[in-house]
């Protein structure tokens, strides 16, 4: 121990019977009694004079106050107790002494820290991307519905009606890409794919009948599986042309258009076009007919409009559905339901939050493992080190001085756990970025939380073990060992 070293350096003992004095004093700690005339190590004792040593040999008594040492020849510099460079040396000292302990004590930190880390930022970075996912597909939609008030026998009754030139309406609205409009027919028109019926085959649900504008399937994100989507042409021409979702066409038993199929609506004959696949909404149009609206309003007797679906840019859906109403019908603008995407930020934060909720739990009870682990080795390393405390409490170090020892080691211990930890949470994340292809997120406080928070849990883990040290008797410590 450097810190004895220095001690018996600084005494410099110049003959013999002053080691000889040093020896005794260890001799009357381990002894049972005293003869009366001294006292123990932690205490006042009388100057001058001279006993018998347990050894039998007669030396004189060390001269020792409580809370002072015997001043040296250069200037009487105070010698008791551990200096700061010795408390950070012997921590440093008793935290490397054993590696593998080391390793297995950090193990449970280190876990404990990288998976906050890690779910910080894993929680911050889905987050984004399960936003970005929504302002493509939810926030990037806007829809206006007539309003509706509830009548006789639990029947809703339409107030307003939407104009057939909605689209031309809202179509200059800054932000907005597309405008449909989309229409339910009230009556349910006969759907056949052959004009022939067999009165032996079995019957099959009639697919229902939808008019919609040409965009539509630009404002659901319809996929064209073959064929295509009518155009303006047809919709101001109101022709007999029809596109069918996926599930109806497989109804109809029509699976292609190069043939230029027709299929029977009350009788009409309309010419299939196309067949969609997929959209990432209004799902029903995959079992549905769809139709020009002029030319349901011509052949279906459709007497109005369902709703008007917009598609706009990101950011702009909050915007345009507080100024389409306005545009549709400025003298009663409140008479319209109106359909548009929260704040992207209120979503990303309210995701975010869910997430982080989830995912810390798992953090805290890794950390919480990590804290239980260090205060386990540190009891562990008190009980082996009894005698070596014993030994510093007899020749001058203070309680304090033990017990900032042990706190010191903790300390070291919960840092480095929490370091290393840091770095673990933040190649995880990196690492699962790269798989999934995503951009990684993390707040900027995250890493030095990470490793405050490490050295927190090793200063309180460290606590009690350094207060049950510091609290060891050193004649009971010795008479032990």
């Amino acid at each position: 121990m450097k810190w004895w070293r220095r001690k018996r350096a600084q005494e410099t003992p110049d003959s013999v019977d002053a080691v000889v004095e040093e020896n005794d004093l260890f001799f009357d700690l381990m002894a049972p009694e005293n003869d009366g005339t001294t006292s123990d190590a932690g205490n006042e004792t009388s100057t001058g004079g001279t006993t018998e040593s347990p050894r039998g040999k007669r030396t004189k008594k060390w001269t020792h106050r409580k809370g002072t040492d015997s001043a040296d020849s250069a200037g009487g510099k105070n010698t008791r107790g551990f200096t700061r460079r010795d408390l950070v040396h012997e921590a440093l000292e008793g935290v490397g002494a054993r590696p593998s302990r080391l390793f297995i004590t950090l193990l449970g930190t280190v876990l404990g820290i990288a998976s906050l880390v890690a779910t910080i930022g894993l929680a911050q970075t889905a987050a984004g991307q399960i936003s970005k996912s929504f302002d493509l597909v939810k926030a990037t939609r806007v829809t206006v519905e007539p309003g509706k008030t509830e009548g006789r026998n639990n029947t809703e009754r339409a107030t307003s009606s939407l104009p057939w030139d909605s689209v031309e309406r809202v179509q200059d609205l800054v932000g907005v890409a597309h405008a449909a409009l989309y229409a339910e027919l009230e009556n349910l028109p006969d759907v056949q794919a052959v004009q022939v019926t067999d009165p032996s085959a079995v019957a099959s649900a009639i697919p229902p009948v939808i008019a919609g504008s040409p965009q539509l399937v630009d404002v659901v994100g319809g996929h064209i599986q073959t064929g295509r989507f009518f155009d303006e042409g047809h919709e101001q021409r109101a022709d007999r042309v029809a596109v069918l979702g996926s599930k109806a066409a497989q109804t109809l038993g029509i699976n292609r258009v190069s043939s230029q199929p027709a299929i029977f609506i009350d009788d009409h004959a309309y010419a299939v076009i196309g067949i969609i696949d997929s959209t990432t909404v209004r799902g029903g149009l995959l079992n549905s007919v769809i139709v020009p609206v002029e030319t349901a309003r011509k052949d279906l007797g459709l007497k109005g409009v369902t709703s008007l679906d917009m598609s706009t840019d990101i950011g702009a859906g909050s915007v345009v559905g507080r100024q389409a109403p306005i545009a549709l019908n400025p003298n009663n603008p409140e008479s319209y339901k109106v359909g548009a995407p929260t704040m992207g930020n209120q979503l990303q934060d309210q995701v975010q939050s869910d997430i982080n909720v989830l995912f810390m739990a798992i953090g805290i009870v890794a950390l919480v493992g990590g804290g239980i682990g260090i205060a386990n080795v540190t009891l562990l390393s008190v009980s082996e080190r009894r005698g070596e405390i014993g030994l510093r409490r007899a020749l001058g170090a203070r309680t304090s001085d033990i017990g900032w020892q042990f706190i010191l080691e903790s300390l070291t211990t919960g840092f480095l756990g929490g370091l290393i930890g840091v770095a673990v949470g933040l190649f995880v994340l990196l690492g699962v970025c790269v798989v999934q292809e995503w951009t990684p997120v993390i707040a900027p406080w995250a890493a030095p939380a990470g490793i405050g928070v490490g050295a927190l849990v090793g200063l309180l883990a460290g606590t009690y073990p350094a207060l049950k040290a510091a609290r060891i008797e050193p004649v009971d410590a010795l008479r032990g060992t």
